[in-house]
Order: structure tokens, then C-alpha cells, then sequence
């Protein structure tokens, strides 16, 4: 594949970002990663959702800020496994039903999630 020196460094910063608030406030990378694969890099709404959900698949990304929260206790050991399980779940239908509808679509309802998250968050104490 190639791939332009502008291109890494938009992935680089992606990662970053990504990782950065994930690790910080626990939020999702496809929050960062999914707009910025979408509008920086050009990348069809779909193929951004896929290889946001494929970054998730790589322990490496996960395991160095996990760690951080192990080390200090802050991890509900049996939670996490339980909602893993679920996740699996969810996210094998949920792909099964997003590749069935048009990205335009997708789109709409992703902005609109962020944005009711984001309100919800900003008033609750």
C-alpha cells in the first residue's frame, strides 16, 4: 500500500489524539478516530467505523493505558469481562445492521449520538 508522508502523520496524530482521551476521560477512540479518518483522511464513514473497530483489536493499544488504571485499582476486573462478552455481541450486529444502511445515514446518527452524549455530560454534576 502506499501511503504519503502527510497521510502517517494524520494517522500519528489520530492515534495520539485517540489514545490520549482514551486514557484520560475512558472515552471510546472511535469518537476521535472515526471524524478524523472521515474528514482529515477521506475515508468513506464505513471504512472509518471498520478500521476504528480494528485498532480496538490490537492488545498493544489497549494494554499500555489498561495498565496504568490496573496498577492504581481502578479496573472492575469482572465488569469488563462482562461487558466484553456483550460488547462482542453488540458489535457483531451492529456492524451487521450498519453495513446495510447507507453511510449518509450512519453518519446522521452518529453525529447526533455525540452530540446528546455531550449535552448529557456537560449538565450532569
Amino acid at each position: 500500500m502506499d501511503m504519503s508522508i502527510s497521510t502517517f502523520l494524520l494517522l500519528g496524530l489520530t492515534g495520539i489524539l485517540a489514545g490520549f482521551l482514551s486514557g484520560m476521560v475512558g472515552v471510546g477512540g472511535g469518537i476521535i478516530m472515526v471524524p478524523m479518518m472521515v474528514f482529515a483522511l477521506g475515508l468513506s464513514q464505513k471504512t472509518a467505523q471498520g478500521t476504528s473497530l480494528a485498532v480496538m483489536m490490537i492488545p498493544l493499544s489497549i494494554g499500555v493505558s489498561v495498565y496504568n488504571y490496573y496498577k492504581q485499582g481502578e479496573i472492575n476486573v469482572v465488569y469488563a469481562l462482562i461487558v466484553a462478552g456483550f460488547f462482542a455481541v453488540g458489535g457483531y450486529f451492529g456492524s451487521k445492521l450498519a453495513l446495510s444502511i447507507d453511510q449518509s445515514l450512519i453518519k446522521k446518527i452518529f453525529a447526533v449520538l455525540m452530540v446528546v452524549i455531550a449535552i448529557k455530560m456537560f449538565f450532569s454534576k
